[in-house]
């Protein structure tokens, strides 16, 4: 499973993924797997051996103070999507999630959220226009 998450997150997401550890072991595979992204921050993916638990968790707190995960543990049952929910900024932030629950078209899911978020943190470059 998780070579397959692997294998999109450098292919698909090479503007935003930098480098991939595989972090742990259980008897014969990866525990998560770390991607580190352009920003110096990662994202931990988590994979439970059937696929059916998970989380997608974006770790910023060092460059922005904040985070981003989705996960199914089944800790929020006042959000409709329980037991799927997304931590939107802190731990203390709690939202409906709709990430898939493939996990191959759930880390597209994901990780075009990074890429979006990113792509609205960079600052502008000014035009040949706006320089004259």
């Amino acid at each position: 499973m998780y070579a397959a998450v692997e294998g999109i997150a450098l292919a698909e997401f090479p503007d935003v993924v930098t480098d991939v550890k595989r972090i742990g072991r259980r008897a014969d595979a990866a525990l998560k797997l770390r991607l580190l992204i352009r920003d110096g921050s990662f994202v931990d993916v988590w994979l439970s051996p059937t696929g059916a638990d998970y989380a997608y968790h974006w770790e910023q707190r060092a460059q922005r103070g904040c985070l981003h995960r989705h996960d199914n543990a089944p800790d929020h049952p006042h959000i409709t999507t329980y037991p799927k929910h997304f931590h939107n900024g802190d731990e203390a932030t709690v939202e409906e999630s709709f990430i898939p629950d493939d996990p191959e078209t759930a880390i597209r899911y994901f990780l075009g959220f990074v890429r979006n978020q990113l792509a609205a943190r960079r600052p502008s470059t000014p035009s040949t226009a706006d320089a004259q």
